[in-house]
């Protein structure tokens, strides 16, 4: 048996030499490791661990592969074994580094505790210091304490920047005990806990010290002291926690779910818990996108619990590093950036870039251009501002309503899988704490913690929610505060917390009778609150009527569609939809930029508002009328600063504003519910409308100025107001003096 045991491959002295070897080589990495400056890169951090001002060390991979490629092989294939070995190295060499003690108020009660035994030991005769014990004790700390008590640092391990991040589901048994990194949503943590790392057991005969290293969630404590003298004696001594001389370490427990976008078509996604100990502890939140590289380690139960799990074994990571993954980020996406000469590009083309840009969402689904140019928007989102703590979104929420078979469903798919973070759920599978948080009971600690919901998950992306309308109100009045504060209040169980929320809600939603009833009000056809129809910028309504031009057009076009498997070639030009791949680096920019509002354009908003608020006014008796509030001008300054960015610019301009007063207009034109068989309103209607409300009751002049200033304030060109001044001037309805500066009614 004890032959067996020295063949064994983890006793043999050729592995304890080879070790002893892999050591001497971390210490000299560690001591003589230069940058390409010719600078030591950790001698200084060294410095600072020895007098206590640092206590994390991150090795890099990269480093240590430059310098021994087999020892870096090592290290990823047995971190755990490898991260005591450089712990050991980096106790070597901290004498050499340690200038001077370390400050009185860095010192904590294990130091104490260590340095009163040394000093108690020390004073007695060397054979009494240990009773019945003939040998005197050392005084070493190396020697007198266990190595894990006397360290106050902790060794970390960076992968190699070529080893790209996996998905949960990628992480397999293959994978045990090697170095891994895995990113994912953060959808459960715990509160940080202290946990015992050495335990001190003092004996109540002899007075001797005891020690015990934990590695697991469990141990069984000591209880019979092991001195010599206490040995000899039948009745024994027992031992005692010292908890003020016992080491802890913080302890938190995260669960992580895979990204949406990594789950296969039928699957549920998976999740994983990690350990953060340390200085890895308190680095994320629920909602947060994380890269965590870490040591893929299975669960080590006894008793019942492994009885009842039989041959099989739960699995975790060991948290090494946990990096929160900013969205804004190029390197989270893969891609990237447009370069100069893209965006030089794309700037000279103007309104030719908006245009195919916005063709270029969803191009498989016929026409739509106006709601394809605000979801862009949506994607691109607006500034937020945050004058004296008061906090305006910038994020832009969006409501489509139609008859079925307009594809609602289809666009908000798209949307979700453009978005680089998004959330797609539906009315009737979504609970008000689905959408929002839960408070669930820890099976770690028993304590009751906080998990995110769709919108956390969501947070700085796209939450798309499909079925709106079959949504309970008790669940729908959840996302009020998330579609304006951008936060989410929790009161429950004892938590009372804000958890982040800063998500654009695209929504979609059938009329309340199924289809559009023209013959009804908008109230009566969309049946959603006032407070919740106001946070939403703007509300599109998509209605099936029968047009034998436009029915053959989307006849042809879905069967193209259905046989080539790709949309239909473009008519008016020779242009290609771009893939989404372009799409997301060109939003990805687009969101770099924060665009201010210039003052002269001030006039301008206050009068759109003006006009807005009027004309919701003198059709409030009207059967068709919507809810004019500020935040419809809220609205358009966010879709005017998304507009500019979109169009890679610092600053609003005019025709930003002028294009996101009509995407208002156009949503709101979208609500007239007029019968099928009038005739659409056609935009010289529209522009005679909007003249005629500028004739006060007696007044039968207006300056032509104001005519064009108002008409172009909403959203019509030059042309085609000189369009409707002549046609109803041929009409006899008005007519304009030779000067061309008023216009009189006849």
């Amino acid at each position: 048996m004890a032959a067996a045991a020295a063949a064994g491959p983890w006793n043999s002295r050729k592995d304890e030499n080879s070790y002893k070897a892999d050591t001497e080589k971390a210490e000299s990495f560690l001591v003589t490791k230069q940058d390409k400056l010719g600078a030591l890169i950790y001698a200084p951090q060294l410095t600072l661990i020895a007098h206590r001002e640092q206590k994390a060390l991150e090795i890099d991979l990269d480093h240590l592969y430059d310098f021994d490629s087999k020892l870096c092989e090592r290290v990823e294939t047995n971190t755990r074994r490898y991260g005591k070995l450089f712990s050991d190295a980096v106790a070597n060499a901290l004498p050499n580094y340690a200038i001077r003690p370390p400050e009185p108020e860095r010192l904590d009660n294990v130091d104490l505790y260590m340095e009163n035994r040394m000093k108690q030991d020390a004073a007695r005769p060397p054979r009494q210091r240990i009773p019945g014990d003939d040998n005197p004790v050392p005084v070493d700390p190396k020697d007198r304490f266990p190595p894990e008590l006397s360290r106050h640092y902790e060794v970390y391990f960076k992968v190699r920047s070529d080893q790209k991040a996996k998905s949960v589901r990628e992480i397999k048994a293959d994978s045990l005990g090697k170095l891994v990194i895995m990113k994912g949503i953060v959808t459960r943590c715990t509160e940080v806990k202290p946990l015992l790392h050495v335990a001190t057991y003092t004996c109540d005969e002899c007075g001797s010290d005891s020690f015990q290293t934990i590695s697991s969630s469990s141990f069984m404590p000591l209880f019979l002291c092991s001195n010599t003298a206490c040995k000899t004696v039948q009745s024994g001594g027992r031992l005692y926690l010292q908890t003020r001389a016992s080491k802890f370490v913080r302890f938190q427990e995260l669960k992580v779910q895979e990204h949406s976008d990594s789950v296969p078509v039928g699957n549920i996604p998976r999740s994983i818990t990690v350990h953060a100990v340390g200085e890895t502890s308190r680095q994320a939140i629920p909602g947060d996108h994380v890269a965590i590289t870490g040591i893929f380690l299975p669960i080590i139960r006894t008793g019942f619990g492994q009885m009842n799990m039989g041959l099989m074994s739960d699995t975790f990571i060991e948290a090494h590093r946990v990096a929160i993954l900013n969205k804004s980020e190029n390197e989270e996406m893969g891609l990237d950036p447009l370069s100069e000469e893209e965006i030089a590009d794309a700037v000279a083309e103007g309104d030719g870039m908006y245009d195919r840009l916005a063709y270029s969402i969803a191009p498989e689904i016929y026409g739509h251009a106006d709601i394809k140019k605000a979801l862009l928007l949506l994607l691109v989102g607006g500034v937020d501002r945050n004058p004296r703590g008061m906090k305006i979104r910038g994020s832009i929420n969006i409501c489509l309503m139609g008859d079925p078979g307009v594809a609602k469903s289809q666009l908000l798919s798209y949307v979700d899988r453009l978005a680089p973070r998004s959330q797609y759920t539906t009315g009737r599978g979504s609970s008000g704490v689905g959408l929002t948080a839960a408070v669930m009971k820890d099976p770690l600690t028993g304590e009751m913690i906080l998990e995110g919901g769709a919108l956390v998950l969501a947070d700085q992306g796209v939450c798309c929610i499909d079925e709106f309308d079959k949504m309970q109100d008790s669940d729908r009045t959840a996302i009020h505060e998330v579609m304006e504060q951008q936060t989410i209040s929790i009161a429950k169980a004892g938590i009372m917390t804000s958890l982040n929320a800063r998500v654009s809600i695209l929504a979609a939603a059938n009329p309340a009778f199924g289809r559009y009833n023209p013959k009804k009000s908008v109230e009566a056809n969309i049946q959603l609150p006032a407070a919740l129809l106001s946070r939403f910028d703007l509300l599109w309504l998509i209605q099936d009527k029968a047009d034998r031009d436009n029915d053959l057009r989307l006849a042809q076009h879905i069967t193209y569609v259905h046989m080539n498997q790709k949309q239909p070639p473009r008519k008016d030009d020779n242009h290609e939809p771009y893939d989404m791949k372009f799409l997301r680096r060109y939003i990805q920019t687009a969101k770099s930029y924060t665009p201010s509002i210039p003052e002269d354009l001030t006039e301008l908003f206050t009068t759109c508002y003006v006009e807005m608020r009027r004309d919701a006014r003198n059709i409030l008796n009207a059967k068709h009328s919507t809810y004019t509030s500020a935040r419809s001008l809220l609205g358009v300054l966010r879709m005017a600063t998304a507009l500019a960015r979109l169009r890679l610019r610092e600053q609003v301009l005019k025709e930003d504003v002028l294009e996101a007063i009509r995407l208002l207009e156009s949503s709101k034109s979208s609500l007239a519910g007029e019968a099928r068989t009038t005739r659409p309103q056609q935009v010289i209607d529209q522009i005679y409308q909007s003249i005629k409300d500028l004739f006060t009751e007696g007044e039968k002049r207006v300056s032509l100025d104001l005519v064009y200033e108002r008409s172009t304030n909403k959203g019509f060109t030059r042309d085609q107001v000189d369009a409707c001044l002549q046609e109803y001037e041929d009409l006899n309805v008005w007519s304009v003096n030779k000067a061309r500066t008023n216009l009189m009614i006849i």
